[in-house]
């Protein structure tokens, strides 16, 4: 069955449109506040929020649809997805909230729920959540309306559970680091926690004015980190998106390094010290074939799962494995966080790059990609993806690749666009199969 408000990663949308309106907020807590009761104790919920400026509007939204159901509100300002994730656990809260649109402009926002163990919630919790906004909520009596109020440490709570995902031995004392917080977030904490374990650290995007989150900064524009490495002389840049829940990397030759190089990284480090669980990493689709290569080459496997860190979030507690993430950048390390979380993979990052003493092109580049080709096709009316003219090409493609590459189609879930992948050794004949499925694509739509 269909969502009707819950995408791949809670709601999300244009402000003041749809369903990222003030009253739809407050529907939502209130929903989710009812389905969250349990017992007769004082229910908690902590809420946090990047830096957008529809923040406020949805925040105090969600404030007055918690209380209204008789649950206390805990706010901590801006924070990164990981840390609200954290507190909702440690705090013994009943529910956690995240404002965020991650790595989208300012004029979208969205709602990410988490539930009491700090876990985004099944999609049977947010079929549930999605059945109860509909209906008209069973306010508490005046008397039990709950109360909210801010915490003041919550940064530094942050800070100290991210310098931990590292050795109490380990310093930073002799690199020179970029840190781009693409005025999201984590433009407060991520730069501090790298500084205090004696960094020196070079700042981008951390001065947020509520409408510059990702303009031009951050994990998907990375020309002024690329820029800001190489004029300073750094070692590494760091490119966080707007929810600190993604990591790109940049190198000191000022060459983008993905997650697919990361996970890569650190999964063969933890192999190598008997710490990684599963027997291999967890990836989506997209990731590139020459990490499932490399994997192969080091007795370790990679376990694909469909788009969406929720997926491979899933796959990693059903399977005992510790590493997983996406290509784009979100890494998943569950020995330290419940979910993607961009500076604990920095962390990690340089340790590695402390440890071995090697320059970041040489310690994050761990096999060389094969070709990989992807294009978007938008449509209107019915998914083309059912005529049977696309999935004639579609089994003329994987013919062609059978072997020697992949073939990934799917549906984007946000948009009326097929998203067509491949990749293999040859890339002209990785065009070739593209361009064949899009224009069949086209003409079905």
């Amino acid at each position: 069955m269909a969502r009707k408000y819950f995408g791949t990663d809670g709601i999300r949308g244009e402000t003041n449109k749809g369903a990222m309106t003030a009253a739809m907020a407050m529907r939502v807590a209130q929903a989710a506040g009812a389905h969250f009761r349990r017992g007769d104790h004082r229910h908690r919920v902590v809420i946090g929020k990047d830096t957008r400026l529809s923040g406020y509007m949805v925040e105090n939204a969600l404030v007055a649809g918690f209380t209204s159901m008789g649950v206390n509100v805990i706010q901590t300002g801006p924070l990164p997805t990981p840390a609200i994730a954290m507190l909702t656990r440690e705090m013994r809260a009943d529910l956690g909230v995240m404002i965020s649109a991650s790595h989208n402009p300012y004029q979208d926002n969205g709602i990410k729920l988490f539930g009491p163990d700090g876990f985004k919630l099944s999609d049977e919790d947010e079929a549930a959540i999605e059945a109860l906004i509909d209906q008209e909520p069973e306010l508490v009596p005046a008397s039990e309306i709950g109360r909210a109020r801010r915490i003041e440490d919550s940064r530094g709570r942050y800070i100290h559970a991210v310098k931990q995902s590292v050795s109490d031995k380990t310093r930073f004392d002799d690199l020179k680091v970029v840190v781009d917080c693409a005025n999201g977030a984590a433009y407060q904490v991520a730069p501090s926690a790298i500084w205090e374990l004696g960094a020196e650290v070079i700042t981008l995007g951390v001065d947020p004015d509520g409408t510059n989150i990702n303009d031009g900064v951050g994990s998907t524009s990375l020309d002024a980190v690329k820029a800001k490495v190489i004029e300073t002389g750094a070692d590494i840049g760091i490119a966080l998106d707007g929810d600190a829940d993604r990591l790109i990397v940049i190198d000191e030759k000022g060459e983008a390094v993905d997650g697919d190089q990361i996970m890569a990284s650190i999964a063969t480090r933890m192999a190598e010290k008997g710490q990684l669980r599963g027997g291999g990493v967890v990836a989506t689709v997209m990731s590139n074939l020459g990490l499932e290569r490399y994997l192969e080459g080091k007795g370790l496997t990679l376990e694909r799962t469909k788009v969406g860190d929720r997926y491979v979030l899933g796959r990693m507690r059903s399977g005992g494995f510790n590493v997983g993430g996406e290509q784009s950048g979100h890494m998943i390390l569950l020995d330290h966080a419940t979910t993607g979380d961009g500076t604990v993979a920095a962390m990690r990052v340089l340790a590695s790059l402390v440890r071995s003493k090697r320059p970041a092109s040489e310690e994050l580049r761990m096999f060389e990609p094969v070709p990989q080709l992807l294009k978007n096709v938008r449509y209107d009316g019915a998914s083309p993806l059912d005529a049977e003219t696309v999935k004639a090409a579609i089994r003329d493609a994987e013919r062609a690749l059978a072997g020697k590459g992949r073939l990934v189609i799917r549906a984007s879930g946000t948009e009326p666009l097929i998203r067509v992948m491949a990749e293999g050794d040859d890339a002209g004949e990785v065009e070739q199969v593209v361009d064949t499925v899009c224009d069949a694509v086209r003409a079905a739509s």
